[in-house]
């Protein structure tokens, strides 16, 4: 009884075993299995007699054949005894036909739906059937007569009046879409099954190809093995089944179509669909396959960094970088071939289309898109570099390469352009301009000037540029201008504002500050950049930076800091800059956001000093506080007002402290220099600033040391005399000049200025060089509090008025007093109340200036 379980066992499992080996090994399998099944019938038989004679003992009679009667061990022994082995090709022809028979099912009641899943599932069966040997004809004669059933079915949607529903509509428009492709492979035997249908049929059996047994290597994701061949190297690229790929220029397009629609699919090795690109460009032998094998290849490698990779390699972007650059050498060379956008894409993938003279053949595509990638991907992997290593100057260095092939993008485009009748549109040179004037912008005229001429010596000498002429462009000022006004003219929106702000950083950058002033005032920028993306708005605060910082180098104090201190102000300069995330304590970011944020940061080498814009801003704020605070201190009329708070604050916290060491850093030397500034130590305050090492970082630091100090001089007069004003009568002019080490006319200046301004009460004696103060101007104690006091009551007034106004909107006449006691609601008061600021009745007149008391000591001090 045991070797007949065990018989059964192991036609079972060798049974399922066969999917494990190799196709090439199936046939060998499936006669040994039958050697081996003849003799276990043998055997079986021997097992049967001893076993009947087991059974004999425990059943008798008709029970031991009477099948309903019988045990259950001897209905399972009945079934087993009707096993038969089959080798795993039987299997999956049997599987084929059931294929088969359901779609011709589906065809009896027309159920496309069923048609379409049942065809999908009928090429992959066949594929593995195709491996080991010749079509099945059964297979051929399926999709033949699927076909024809098909084509019918369409011939009479069209003249039928009842329409499909969606479902069988969807399912017949699929098969349609699939069979026209599926059956060009086997379009041969198709012809020779209709042209004889039975004479196909009933021929031999088709002959399988032998295959040298080889153990299968393990299959690499994407579908593509290596196998042994009988190559120089020992070794090539085999698809599925050990069949060797044949890289052909006839089959360049078919490859291409595979590669294309595995994109984007799971478990697609890129890197050999590269390796396969690679060999299809080296046997391309036109132009169009060319063209379309690169545009194929970049396309893949930019799908690389899709992944978990944040940015490409750098060798993978030099790849694409030079093979870009062919595509264009290929695009140059043949001027009958265009690649744009709005072409239609080629169908027909065992021939290529052939150029008609006069005509241009068109190649679906965007060669902008692919140039904007590389300058993308070059951006993202400088964000992720640390900028203090050799490998970002490496990395850097790639800019020119990337540089040239935008300049030659530009120049084709400018071409494709001319011929009207491919309708390329405007928006792509916009682009194509304005990424060309963002690689420039920023960069002093020398490095742009170099980076030109290598551009134009790479370029070849026929190529020549509409907009920017080789040789004609002088400097990079007139390259830059050219670039804008081209943009000023041909767009519109966000890309124009851009191009203004791109213009104004440059002018600002070489010190161009009046112009870039007034242009950024012109643009109306500041007034709609909150309703610009995120990096327009990054490119406002850079370009506002440098106008401010421009200024500062003009000596142009006040405007400096005025134009600072919407961004120094803030705290939030790093962000603003898109230099650095900044972060909170208490935030509530989400990781979604932060990985935005650190998307938007700039490249290192676009990053304006932060440690420099502080140093300006700071002693900026140190030249107009700390005059402003001597004449708020002497004058106690006048109304306080801050200018910056930033700088109020830093100087605050550093009198509190108990001790002050020698400064340490940009901070604590303008903090110090603050304080001997106040109390009238120009020239300790001059050796503070000038010794902050930052200046050096500045294009000209002797000429920014000479401007600071003079700036220094004039405001520690001006404190000086704001401090010490009351207690002079006079004061000559020569002694001013030898104190702060001016000239008497410059002295004089300023002096003329503050009288002027109001703000010294004071004459200039010119006979006699010396100033005369005013004595008696000043208020007392008294008079300086009583201000204040009607300063504050006026204030709580205009308030009190506003809140009223607020509440009583609809009902107008609601409180006005009636005359009499004040009583609310008379129609016509003859005296006016007390309070009677909005008319007592109607033939009063309104008092002036409702906002004052009427009577009482407190409203004769506010009025006078």
């Amino acid at each position: 009884m045991s070797r007949f379980f065990h018989g059964d066992s192991s036609s079972e499992s060798s049974s399922d075993e066969e999917e494990l080996y190799s196709d090439e090994e199936v046939e060998e399998k499936a006669a040994s299995e039958e050697e081996s099944s003849e003799e276990e019938e043998e055997e079986e038989e021997d097992s049967d007699e001893s076993s009947s004679d087991e059974d004999g003992v425990k059943k008798s009679g008709a029970n031991r054949f009477m099948r309903d009667a019988g045990s259950e061990s001897e209905s399972d022994s009945d079934e087993d005894r009707a096993k038969v082995v089959k080798s795993a090709k039987d299997k999956r022809l049997e599987e084929l036909e059931g294929t088969i028979k359901a779609i011709e099912n589906g065809e009896k009641i027309n159920d496309w739906g069923v048609i379409s899943a049942e065809f999908d599932k009928l090429n992959r069966q066949v594929v593995k059937l195709v491996q080991s040997g010749n079509t099945p004809k059964l297979y051929v004669k399926a999709i033949a007569e699927l076909e024809d059933f098909m084509n019918e079915t369409i011939s009479k949607q069209k003249v039928t009046a009842k329409k499909m529903n969606a479902t069988n509509a969807r399912g017949l428009n699929a098969v349609k879409q699939r069979i026209k492709k599926n059956n060009k492979d086997y379009q041969k035997d198709i012809d020779a099954y209709r042209s004889d249908k039975d004479g196909f049929m009933e021929s031999e059996d088709e002959e399988e190809i032998p295959v040298p047994k080889t153990k299968k290597p393990k299959a690499i994701a994407g579908g593509l093995d290596f196998g042994i061949d009988g190559d120089d190297e020992g070794f090539s690229t085999v698809g599925k089944g050990g069949r060797t790929l044949q890289f052909t220029s006839e089959s360049i397009l078919k490859h291409l179509r595979t590669i294309m629609e595995s994109r984007g699919k799971k478990n697609t090795d890129r890197g050999e669909q590269i390796r396969i690109m690679e060999k299809l460009y080296e046997v391309a032998t036109t132009p169009y396959q060319q063209i379309r094998v690169l545009l194929t290849l970049i396309s893949t490698r930019f799908d690389l960094s899709t992944g978990a990779q944040t940015f490409m390699s750098q060798e993978q972007w030099k790849l694409a970088e030079q093979e870009f650059g062919r595509l264009l050498e290929v695009l140059e060379a043949n001027s009958d071939i265009v690649v744009i956008e709005n072409a239609e894409e080629w169908e027909d993938d065992d021939k290529q289309p052939a150029v008609t003279p006069g005509q241009k053949l068109k190649i679906p595509g965007n060669i902008v898109s692919y140039v904007e990638r590389l300058d993308d991907e070059l951006t993202r992997s400088l964000q992720h570099i640390d900028p203090h290593t050799a490998e970002y100057i490496d990395r850097l260095s790639d800019e020119g390469a990337l540089y040239n092939n935008i300049v030659r993008t530009l120049l084709y485009n400018e071409v494709v352009r001319k011929d009207e009748s491919l309708q390329v549109l405007q928006e792509s040179s916009n682009r194509i301009v304005m990424r060309r004037l963002e690689h420039i912008y920023f960069k002093p005229s020398a490095v742009v000037k170099i980076l030109e001429e290598n551009c134009w010596k790479a370029i070849p000498a026929k190529l020549d540029s509409a907009i920017t002429p080789r040789g004609h462009v002088p400097d990079a000022a007139a390259l830059v201008s050219i670039l804008c006004n081209y943009l000023f003219l041909n767009s519109e929106g966000i890309i124009r504002a851009r191009a203004m702000l791109c213009q104004i950083y440059f002018l600002a950058l070489h010190d161009n500050y009046y112009k870039a002033r007034d242009m950024m005032l012109m643009s109306h920028l500041q007034e709609t950049i909150n309703s610009f993306d995120v990096h327009s708005q990054i490119l406002f605060n850079r370009t506002l930076v440098q106008v401010g910082l421009c200024a500062f180098r003009a000596g142009l104090v006040y405007e400096a800091q005025n134009t600072l201190q919407e961004i120094c102000g803030s705290g939030r300069q790093k962000e603003l800059l898109a230099q650095g995330v900044m972060i909170q304590r208490y935030n509530q970011v989400s990781p979604e956001q932060e990985r935005l944020e650190r998307q938007r940061q700039l490249p290192f080498h676009m990053h304006i000093n932060l440690e420099l814009l502080e140093c300006v801003y700071l002693t900026c704020s140190m030249l107009l506080e700390i005059p402003l605070l001597a004449q708020t201190g002497s004058s106690p009329d006048i109304k306080k007002r801050i200018i910056s708070k930033t700088y109020r604050r830093m100087l605050e916290y550093h009198e509190r402290q108990i001790f002050t060491g020698p400064p340490e850093n940009t901070r604590d030397h303008v903090m110090q220099a603050s304080k001997a500034l106040a109390a009238g130590e120009w020239q300790k305050a001059t050796e503070f600033i000038h010794s902050i090492k930052i200046w050096e970082l500045m294009a000209k630091p002797e000429s920014i040391r000479t401007m600071l100090s003079e700036q220094i001089q004039e405001e520690g007069l001006r404190t000086y005399l704001f401090t010490y004003a009351p207690f002079y009568d006079t004061l000559s002019v020569a002694t001013l000049s030898s104190m702060f080490q001016l000239s008497d006319r410059k002295v004089a200046a300023i002096v003329s200025k503050m009288i002027s301004h109001e703000e010294l009460a004071a004459a200039l004696d010119q006979v006699n060089s010396s100033i005369i103060f005013r004595k008696g101007v000043e208020l007392s104690r008294l008079q300086s509090l009583a201000l204040t006091l009607s300063d504050k009551a006026s204030g709580l007034i205009e308030s009190n008025e506003r809140t009223l106004e607020t509440r009583t909107q609809g009902t107008a006449n609601a409180f006005e007093r009636q005359g009499g006691r004040g009583g609310r609601g008379g129609r016509a008061g003859h005296r006016g109340g007390r309070g009677g600021g909005r008319g007592g009745g109607q033939n009063m007149p309104r008092q002036e200036g409702g906002t004052r008391f009427t009577g009482g000591a407190l409203g004769a001090a506010v009025r006078a």
